[in-house]
């Protein structure tokens, strides 16, 4: 694991509701959790190079559920690894159907 450092952040009070919210929902585990991964996000958008372009997909928490199970399972290493091989999956059945 990358050696880590302490930062300071203020927020405003409701940005501050929202992220104890997530907290509170089981979605993530602690704060340093819903920052790291904001963080993460931000960075990828601001430093992503080659010729493609993002694409940003919402899925129905079902979907999550089950592509969280296949990292569970063993299928899958990260959740980011479970989405990638779905994309794959679904992208090389479209190319077999065209």
């Amino acid at each position: 694991m990358s050696q880590t450092e302490r930062i300071t952040v203020r927020l405003p009070s409701d940005k501050v509701e929202l992220v104890l919210a997530l907290v509170g929902r089981g979605e993530y585990a602690n704060v340093s959790d819903v920052i790291r991964e904001a963080l993460d996000e931000f960075l990828k958008t601001r430093f992503t190079t080659g010729s493609f372009d993002r694409v940003t997909v919402e899925l129905p928490k079902a979907k999550v559920i089950e592509l969280e199970s296949l990292v569970q399972g063993g299928d899958s290493v990260s959740l980011d690894d479970a989405i990638r091989n779905a994309v794959r999956e679904y992208t090389r059945a479209r190319i077999r159907t065209e």
